[in-house]
């Protein structure tokens, strides 16, 4: 698994371990085995570079890879180009061409909901144009190699343990819980927020049924569409009732994708749903907040 010390990846790895899994776990930097996710082993490697993908393919000889790693921002800022490229495509095709070398096997991609829907249509952000390509070229595996490659459009994940300032749920809470004051757009995007532990059993059984899903892009989202001010106003109530969020007093972001989960779909084929309702995700997330201590979330 690459990004296995991400957020999903964290979850992944301990649904994974819960089953009686052996998980390569991948990091960039050297780490300690996490004693406690039964099952995890650390390789250390950059699947940037090509030879050292290939090398964690064939040490860890694989039945199934979930590739989770990749650099996640979606700002427009031409400086990303070339990181998300690097972390995003390049690793891909290069986890792709070893995998198939090694003697094929299934490959779960992590897509997202930014990617456009048809060729047509213009990436709104380097991290968009990225993951589209991505995705194509799992796909691509699939048809043209036989890889038991399938694509995870994962929707707006949310939950435990997401400590990332440039996300809504995450700063909001924070900025809160330590009596800061929080800047927002207008709160008029409406986002398929899905939990976490939802994504993470979607995941697994993508990764157990690759082979007879080959080429295929399932959503994995709820389905609904909520604002991003409503969820704000939910996290108001919980941690500041009474108190009116200042929308407004940041920009909105230009060309924000707006898209439901095929949900049925999913459901159809793979027998996956959505379970944890919005609320009740939002009241778990709060209570991991305010368990964890102070914040080391950047404003």
């Amino acid at each position: 698994m690459t990004g296995a010390a991400g957020f999903v990846g964290a979850h992944l790895c301990r649904r994974l371990g819960a089953a009686g899994a052996k998980v390569f776990a991948v990091s960039r930097s050297a780490r300690a085995v996490a004693t406690d996710i039964p099952g995890q082993h650390w390789l250390h490697a950059d699947i940037a570079v090509a030879p050292e993908c290939e090398r964690v393919v064939r040490d860890a000889a694989p039945d199934v890879v979930f590739h989770l790693a990749s650099v996640v921002r979606g700002s427009r800022d031409r400086s990303l180009v070339r990181p998300t490229f690097e972390a995003n495509l390049a690793s891909t095709v290069y986890l792709l061409d070893a995998l198939a070398d090694s003697g094929g096997g299934r490959f779960v991609q992590l897509g997202s909901l930014e990617e456009p829907d048809s060729p047509e249509a213009t990436p709104c952000s380097p991290y968009a144009a990225a993951k589209a390509a991505a995705s194509g070229y799992a796909r691509m595996f699939a048809e043209l190699y036989g890889l038991g490659a399938v694509v995870a459009r994962v929707f707006m994940v949310y939950g435990p343990g997401l400590q990332d300032a440039d996300k809504l749920v995450p700063y909001v809470i924070t900025r809160l819980l330590e009596g800061q004051p929080v800047q927002l757009a207008s709160g008029r995007r409406r986002v398929d927020w899905v939990y976490v532990e939802d994504v993470a059993e979607g995941l697994v059984l993508l990764g157990a049924n690759a082979d007879r899903l080959a080429g295929r892009t399932l959503d994995l989202g709820s389905g609904e569409l909520s604002s991003t001010g409503a969820v704000v106003r939910r996290l108001y109530a919980l941690l500041a009732p009474g108190e009116e969020p200042p929308f407004g007093t940041l920009p909105d972001r230009a060309a924000e994708v707006v898209r439901a989960a095929g949900a049925d779909e999913t459901e159809r084929m793979l027998g996956w749903r959505a379970r944890v309702g919005l609320d009740e995700g939002l009241a778990r997330t709060v209570e991991w907040f305010r368990g964890r201590g102070p914040s080391t979330l950047a404003p």
